[in-house]
């Protein structure tokens, strides 16, 4: 099964780009914002002026996403 994926890409910074991706992500726009949302709710957030391109890229499968690390609580 293949996954919805996102690339986020921060033009003259490809050490920050960021993937993200998840079975149930969508992407939002919102007052100058976009959002990118899991089934717990927005996960990701980027300021339009931050000119950021975001390009979905739906090429993972489901069994190649790994689990995030535990958080310290």
């Amino acid at each position: 099964m293949t996954v919805p994926a996102y690339l986020i890409r921060r033009p003259g910074k490809p050490i920050d780009d960021i993937l993200i991706a998840d079975p149930h992500l969508t992407l939002g726009f919102t007052n100058g914002w976009a959002t990118l949302k899991d089934a717990n709710g927005i996960c990701f957030a980027i300021p339009a002026h931050a000119g950021a391109h975001i390009e979905r890229v739906d090429d993972i499968e489901a069994d190649d996403i790994e689990e995030p690390a535990p958080t310290k609580e």
